[in-house]
């Protein structure tokens, strides 16, 4: 471990034991009252019930795992649900014990792993700042320099001398992401909790971040938010099924990540055996894999519809949504337009935007069926096929700002 090396990982691997009862005693109930009336019904069977042994198995959450952090480096850490990530930081903040191999940290840690992580219900917001200080190793001296700062970041004045548990879990995230901010440790481990905050407070702390590297503190960051993957960080690492598959340059490792997810379950599939007209299947077909969209590049959608019998008079439309489920765009179709669905069966239809202008964030799509001689809905699917926009190979003299809008419209300016 060299002297520019403040985490270093080798070999590390975090089994749990699960246990599994046989199949009818796990259907049965095991209440006390059950308990005893079927050991007086019938003693035998209820005693070799108890005595049937339970199976058990290993689970790896982690299994060799190795990589190496440098002081002032910020690393983030992707992969889907259930791939290890928070099982890692829990290692490293030596909240859990690993199995086998070694991690070895130099340097005080501050972890926020779950909302109000070290916090005490029963004490107030102004106490527990002074015993999650205390317990991240800092004297009380340095936590009163900072105590005016936390408590300003966190917004959480008017209820400083509160129990905490009286907190909204916003109002929780926000002091104890404080905390761990402010206070002077040299390791900042970060997991997907920021996402509890609302978009003013995630700005701040993504913001603090910023400021966290540039005086040479180590940032861990576990986020399903490419954007913020993206722009925090200075190399990823991708976690699969507990193991580190892929290290590298954050662009690398959130294309791989992507890839990884797409999946054709990302569109949308009518449950089978439905006799009525409906969608049966539609897709975003995006600029690259993974669900993942180039600003201003040609963007498809592709529907599948269903109907028994010839429906004259129909309209499809649909709309994209952003991550708040608000509609930005509303594209649609008149059977005046086309003849739509006059012979019973399936129709495909396609619809293409030569070169949507939407912002960066999460989008889904609603889709709507309707007769439009009766103006009734048939049919309306929400918020399905979920893809993202992206501003790769765009340049601005200043940063992308996620939220700074919606939409970016075409524009001309002269001067006079």
């Amino acid at each position: 471990m060299n002297s520019d090396t403040v985490i270093s990982v080798e070999g590390l691997g975090k089994c749990y034991r699960i246990a599994h009862q046989g199949q009818e005693r796990a259907k049965q109930s095991n209440t006390l009252s059950e308990q005893l009336q079927r050991a007086a019904s019938a003693p035998v069977r209820w005693i070799r019930d108890r005595n049937q042994s339970t199976t058990s198995e290993d689970f790896w959450a982690l299994r060799d795992v190795n990589f190496e952090v440098k002081r002032g480096e910020v690393l983030g850490i992707v992969g889907r649900n259930g791939a290890g990530k928070s099982t890692l930081l829990k290692v490293l903040s030596r909240i859990t014990e690993p199995t086998q191999g070694e991690v070895r940290i130099r340097g005080k840690v501050a972890s926020l792993l779950e909302v109000g992580t070290g916090f005490h219900p029963e004490l107030s917001g102004r106490e527990n700042i002074f015993l999650n200080g205390a317990i991240l190793g800092m004297n009380r001296h340095d936590i009163r320099r900072r105590f005016d700062e936390i408590v300003e970041f966190a917004g959480v004045e008017k209820f400083l001398d509160t129990p905490v548990k009286h907190y909204s879990s916003g109002m929780y995230v926000r002091l104890a992401f404080a905390v761990a901010a402010h206070l002077q440790t040299e390791i900042l481990i970060i997991d997907e909790v920021l996402a509890v905050g609302d978009m003013e407070f995630q700005k701040k702390c993504l913001g603090k971040m910023g400021e966290a590297t540039k005086d040479g503190r180590t940032v861990l960051f576990v986020s399903h938010n490419m954007q913020a993957v993206s722009t925090l960080t200075t190399r990823c690492l991708l976690m699969e099924k507990g193991c580190c598959k892929k290290e590298g340059t954050p662009a690398d490792i959130i294309a791989a990540y992507l890839d990884s997810s797409s999946s054709s379950g990302d569109g949308y599939l009518a449950e089978k055996g439905r006799t009525d007209a409906h969608v049966m299947s539609a897709r975003v077909i995006t600029s690259e894999s993974g669900g993942t969209h180039v600003y201003g590049q040609k963007l498809r959608c592709v529907f599948e519809i269903w109907v028994p019998e010839a429906l004259l008079n129909a309209s499809i439309s649909f709309q994209i949504l952003d991550s708040l489920r608000q509609p930005i765009v509303h594209a649609w179709i008149f059977d005046s337009d086309i003849p739509l669905l006059r012979k019973p069966g399936v129709q495909k239809l396609e619809c293409t935007l030569p070169s949507p202008r939407l912002y960066m964030d999460q989008y889904s799509i609603s889709i709507y069926l309707a007769d439009t001689r009766s103006k009734s809905l048939i049919e309306t699917v929400e918020a399905v096929c979920p893809f993202q926009i992206v501003m790769h190979g765009m340049n601005r003299e200043w940063a992308w700002e996620k939220n700074a809008c919606k939409y970016l419209e075409q524009w001309s300016w002269s001067l006079e």
